[in-house]
Formats: structure tokens, sequence, C-alpha cells
């Protein structure tokens, strides 16, 4: 009777636990029934160039994508019984931050700079004045509200790749806490510094075409704090060799990670132009370099060439050159997919003989990659490639290679000390390590109920 008694009041529990976010929800919901909207707001604007339109409706769908692309690439990593908890944390970062940057995301990025260093949090607020107008700083020649959902698919993927770091161990509702509070205060923040035009790092005259720093250093910056917050695995500490529970998923993934990767690349010129064609090829060639480079690399170190090494390989080319892909010529993309995918190798090895327990390597993969990324862009930019750009350091752009360095190191100390303090946060409102028997009994049914 007393263990019947004790269950109730434990599901009570939980079910108030659950009541918050969905009052939240209902409140931003109501609260959207009364937003004012204006007509001019969607009035025709002879400004819009058709073709960038259907260029960058193609390349929003295209990041999209690569959402799900990363949940069956985590989901073919970890171990079987968590997959599904893996993979739906990357496929519910789609519900709740695209309602979290139409609420105020992207206001507090992209919205009136406050000293460049964040949006006004009101300029932009429920998508106020986001329509199908042009707008003369940030889509000259596209709808704003094409903008903002291209914008969107990068807020969305960013907290996703942060999940590898603390697979297999983390609560379900701790993590979309969290992820609500990073993009809050670390990746809103970070885009303005980086792609508004008076964000401070911009007017430093920091070149990120496409997310290096916002996106992929900001990752796996607070990936590592995550890796060391959430302490290891039972089965890390027990030293038991990890099996990845699908590998057809791992190229599954692969392939729409690197196929979604266009239009987050070849999309950030914003335009249907040759420098969207120039971020498509440096894309490719990036990518294929250090999916090569990988398994060469291994298999000159004594290891058999394989399939989850040429994956992850191809990620990190593809993570490596995101920032530099409209800035740099074909052969420097060459350069920059291998020698990223040589150093992230080596960084995932000793990473292994050492106790932190990054479960999928984000760290190595996304932070290391997207370190490198922001340092070949100061050394192998060219304004003769893209004269909207600067000089590198090969081409005499020293001041360039500089600002690319004092810059990681802002992003890094930002990320890594605000990602701490949110960590913290969150595993005071809501703990975020699940309980010892429910991660030997695996996440898919101890937080799901699921299971393949």
């Amino acid at each position: 009777m007393e263990s019947s008694i004790a269950l109730s009041n434990n599901v009570t529990k939980k079910q108030k636990m659950w009541l918050i976010p969905f009052a939240l929800l209902c409140l931003v919901s109501i609260s959207g029934m009364f937003q004012p909207f204006s007509e001019s707001w969607f009035a025709p604007d002879s400004k819009i160039v058709t073709a960038d339109v259907a260029w960058m409706l193609t390349a929003t769908g295209l990041v999209l994508l690569m959402t799900p692309g990363l949940a069956f690439f985590y989901g073919g990593m970890v171990g079987k019984k968590s997959v599904i908890s893996t993979m739906l944390q990357s496929f519910i970062a789609m519900g709740v931050i695209s309602i979290v940057w139409v609420f105020v995301g992207f206001s507090l990025a992209f919205g009136d700079s406050i000293g460049g260093f964040i949006g006004n949090p009101f300029t932009f607020m429920m998508f106020k004045g986001v329509g199908t107008q042009t707008h003369e700083q940030l889509s000259p020649t596209i709808p704003l509200l094409l903008f903002a959902m291209f914008q969107l698919k990068f807020a969305i993927i960013t907290p996703a790749l942060i999940t590898g770091s603390f697979a297999e161990r983390v609560r379900f509702s701790s993590y979309l806490l969290f992820m609500v509070l990073f993009s809050l205060f670390v990746y809103c923040p970070l885009a303005h510094w980086t792609w508004h035009p008076e964000g401070f790092l911009r007017k430093m005259g920091v070149l990120d075409f496409a997310g290096g720093t916002v996106v992929h250093l900001s990752a796996g910056c607070a990936a590592l704090v995550g890796a060391w917050f959430l302490k290891r695995r039972q089965s890390h500490l027990a030293q038991e060799t990890h099996y990845p529970a699908n590998i057809p998923f791992i190229l599954l993934g692969t392939g729409m990670l690197w196929f979604g990767w266009f239009g987050f690349n070849a999309g950030s010129a914003l335009s249907a132009s040759g420098l969207a064609v120039l971020a498509f090829a440096t894309t490719n060639t990036a990518s294929a370099s250090a999916a090569l480079s990988w398994i060469f690399f291994d298999a000159v170190r004594g290891r058999k060439p394989s399939a989850m090494g040429a994956c992850v390989g191809a990620v990190v080319g593809l993570v490596a050159i995101t920032p530099a892909a409209g800035f740099v010529s074909i052969g420097a993309s060459i350069f920059i997919g291998t020698f990223a995918s040589i150093v992230s190798n080596l960084v995932v090895h000793y990473k292994n003989k050492s106790t932190l327990d990054d479960t999928l390597d984000v760290f190595p993969s996304h932070g290391v990659g997207g370190a490198i990324g922001m340092l070949m862009t100061g050394i192998f930019a060219a304004t003769a490639v893209n004269s909207a750009g600067a000089n590198g350091l090969l081409y005499g752009g020293v001041e360039l290679l500089i600002n690319h360095i004092i810059a990681l190191l802002i992003a890094i100390a930002f990320s890594t000390t605000v990602s701490y303090g949110l960590y913290w946060i969150t595993n005071r409102l809501v703990k975020m390590r699940v309980k010892t028997e429910d991660e030997i009994q695996g996440l898919d049914i101890s937080q799901h109920g699921e299971s393949l």
C-alpha cells in the first residue's frame, strides 16, 4: 500500500515537472493569437530577386535536413540501448528551437544591435516586422522572413551537435531546458557578434562564412564542458569496449549531412551567385579530402580503414571548411580538409587515452575542426576569390589571422564559461544525469519507454 502511494506521488511529481514547459508553450501560443501584424510586412517588394529566393528556399530545406542526418549519424554511433534517445535529442531541437527563435531568438541574434554585443529582444519579438519585405542590411534581395528561417536552421542544429558528448547518460527533460538556455545565452550572442552588421567581431574584420565559430566552436566547447560536468558513463568507468549500434545509420547520416551542408555553406552566400557556387565546390572538396585523409592516416598507423572513420573524417572536413567556404580557393579547401582530418584524428586518439568521456567525439570533431577552420580562413582567405573578404596570411594579410586568433580565444572563453554556468543552473533545476539503474537499462526504455 505504501509503495503504491509512493509511486503515485512520484508520478504526480513528474507530471508537475512537465506542467511548466507545457504552460509556457500554451502562453506563447495564446499570445500568438493576439500578435498584431501589418499589411505592409507582406506587401510586394521590387527589390526581391526571384532567383535568390528560389535558391534560399532550397538551401533552407537542405540545412534542415542536416538535423535528421545528425540524428542518424549519432544514433548509429551509440550503444543499442540508447539509439532512440540519442536520435530524439537531435530531432526535438527542430521543435524547441523553432518556437524559441520566433519568440525572441532571432531578435537577440539579428535585432537592433545593443553595443555590438546582443540584439534588442523587442526588435523582432514574435517575428514582429518579419515578413516578405527585404531588409537593407540583413537580406537585400530576399524576404526578411526567408532570411530568418534560413538562420533558424543553424540555430536548430547547434545544440543538437552538443548531445553527442553526453549521450547515454543525460535526462531528457534537463536537456530540453539546457538547449533553450544555450540557444539564448551562447548561440544568439555569438551569432550577433559574428554575423550582425554591427556585431563587434564582424566590425573587427573576422570572417566566418557559415558558422565555424558561431556553430561548431560553440558546440564543441559546450560539448567538452558537458562531458566533464556529467562525468563518465558506467561502461566507460568499467573500460568496456564500445560497439556502435548501426554502421549503416552512420553512413546514411553522413550522406544526409554532406548533402545538407551544401545548403549550410553555399546558402550562406544569400544569393544564387558565383559565390554560392564557390562555397558549394570548396565544401565538397574539403569533405572528400578529409574522408580520405582519415582512413589513409588510420591505415598508415596500422588500423583497418573503416566506414565509421571515413564518415567522421568527412564530417570533420565539412566542419573545417565552413568558416572558409566563400573566402578560399578550391586548392586551399583540399589542404584544409586533409589537415583538419589528421589533427582531429590525433585529438581523438589522445582523448581515448584520457578519462574524458566525450561519447561521440564532439569536441575533437566540431570544437577542434571549427577552430582549425577559423585559423585556416585567417591564412588562406583571398580577396581575389571574394572581394568582400580579406587577404589571409598567405597573401600578406597578417591582421586577419591575428583577428581570427583573438576571436577564437574570445569565443572559446565565452562558450566554455557560459556553458558551464548553464549546466550548473540546469542541474540545480532539473538533475541532468539519469540514475545509475536507468543508465544501465538504457535511455530508450528509461526515458521514453521505447526500444528498437
